[in-house]
């Protein structure tokens, strides 16, 4: 055993303005980011005027983020009055981030909005009202969701109460096969911890196979780990996220590091080499099979989208799928992004554009950014699945009801693997068709 920091507690530590802390122990950190999106935002803005006064001002008006993506482009009545309620209070507040749905300022899903506002540095703590602000942690961010009651707490002092995780490493090695892609690897670590492995427990990410990912994959990885109970994601900036935060971020930040000799409660090393594309059956994000056990699973619908798969290199990715093929069963496609959306369109895949690729497959492809199907929402929500079906989907929940319909069955895989299900209407390896 160790007796050196991990990533997590470097932050935490420097959050604190300590020069070490230990698993277990309650620090007071100092918030660098705030975050709360549309279903969340009323309740945080009822307390902490409860709490703080009728004209109480927030902590900081540049680091309060706040960005509507749930439950938008709907009829609803109560969906629209949440975001009348941000509206109200950024306007009072003089609140500088708020991306307001329907203005020139929207950007989409929160977590990847996040990232492209340059709201992500390392060595920071980021908090939201959304259990994948995780997603940010690969950043070197302490990222972590919490309820309204903390938010609303955080809003008015810019500190929070925070207990030190213990932390799992987990190491990626070998070389990834073609057919491999991020959101497997991160199925194949739910496959080994289950859905309660890592309660509150950090997870770092490590290895040279996470060295060389992309920073989109690297956010799915971070993604999902909320879904083995973990309290953060974590990752070592590498040099594709620093030329990314170059290009978005004017705020100086510290690159932290784990210690060489940091004390995990857990190592779990993955080689990479032999893997095959997994997916999550119904109804658990851990219930993990090899696609080829699998096989021959009919699918009657399928889901390219959220914060999980719905980045522009997921678009991409299924594009190399859906070229010059079409979609056998319906398949709903969203952006997670206004940017990503821009980015189907001006991207190419041997020559062809993402947009002209999907929309030629037969895929419904949304030009409104937002969560949509993922998280069920109004009856009117985009790709909602409406009827007890069989859904392939790159979301990153599976849970009874989570997309919509509480009898339809859900199975979460990669772009490659969900492309390639919408193409066969049966769940199918990817590699058949790269």
């Amino acid at each position: 055993m160790g007796t050196g920091q991990t990533l997590s507690q470097k932050v935490l530590a420097r959050a604190s303005g300590r020069s070490r802390v230990t698993p277990g122990e309650v620090v007071w950190a100092k918030v660098d980011v705030l975050m709360s999106h549309d279903p969340c935002s009323p309740g945080v803005i009822s307390i902490f005027k409860k709490e703080f006064g009728a004209n109480a001002r927030v902590w900081d008006p540049e680091r309060f983020v706040m960005i509507p993506d749930h439950f938008i482009y709907t009829a609803d009545v109560l969906a629209n009055q949440n975001v009348r309620v941000m509206r109200e209070f950024a306007r009072e507040q003089e609140i500088k981030y708020f991306y307001d749905v329907g203005t020139p300022r929207y950007r989409g899903v929160c977590h990847i909005g996040l990232a492209e506002g340059g709201h992500n540095r390392p060595g920071e703590v980021l908090l939201g009202t959304d259990s994948h602000t995780v997603t940010s942690g690969a950043f070197g961010t302490f990222a972590v969701g919490l309820g309204i009651t903390d938010a609303a707490f955080a809003l008015g002092t810019g500190e929070i109460p925070l207990k030190v995780p213990a932390t799992i490493r987990v190491n990626f090695n070998g070389e990834l096969p073609p057919h491999v892609l991020a959101k497997d690897l991160i199925l194949a670590v739910l496959g080994e911890l289950t859905i309660d492995g890592a309660t509150y427990q950090a997870i770092e990410f490590g290895g040279a196979v996470v060295d060389a990912l992309s920073v989109e994959e690297r956010m799915t990885l971070c993604n999902m780990v909320v879904e083995c109970g973990a309290k953060n994601g974590i990752m070592v900036p590498n040099q594709a996220t620093l030329d990314y935060l170059a290009t978005r971020n004017e705020v100086p930040f510290e690159v932290l590091t784990p210690d060489a000799d940091a004390d995990y409660v857990r190592v779990l090393d993955v080689d990479v080499s032999k893997m095959q594309p997994l997916v999550a059956k119904p109804h658990s994000p851990d219930n993990v099979d090899g696609i080829d056990r699998v096989a021959d699973t009919r699918i009657t619908q399928a889901y390219i989208g959220s914060c999980t798969g719905g980045k522009l290199e997921d678009f991409v990715a299924a594009a190399k799928i859906l070229k010059g093929r079409k979609v056998s069963v319906p398949t709903f496609a969203v952006p997670a992004t206004k940017e990503v959306f821009h980015g189907i369109v001006t991207t190419q895949v041997d020559g062809v554009s993402v947009y002209s690729i999907f929309t030629d497959a037969g895929v419904a492809l949304s030009s409104e950014p937002s969560c949509a199907a993922c998280c069920g929402g109004p009856a009117d929500t985009f790709g909602r699945v409406n009827e007890p079906i069989s859904v392939a989907s790159t979301t990153n929940r599976n849970f009874v009801g989570r997309m919509g319909n509480k009898r339809a069955s859900i199975y979460l895989g990669s772009p490659y693997t969900v492309a390639a299900a919408a193409v066969a209407g049966r769940l199918v390896n990817p590699n058949v068709y790269l």
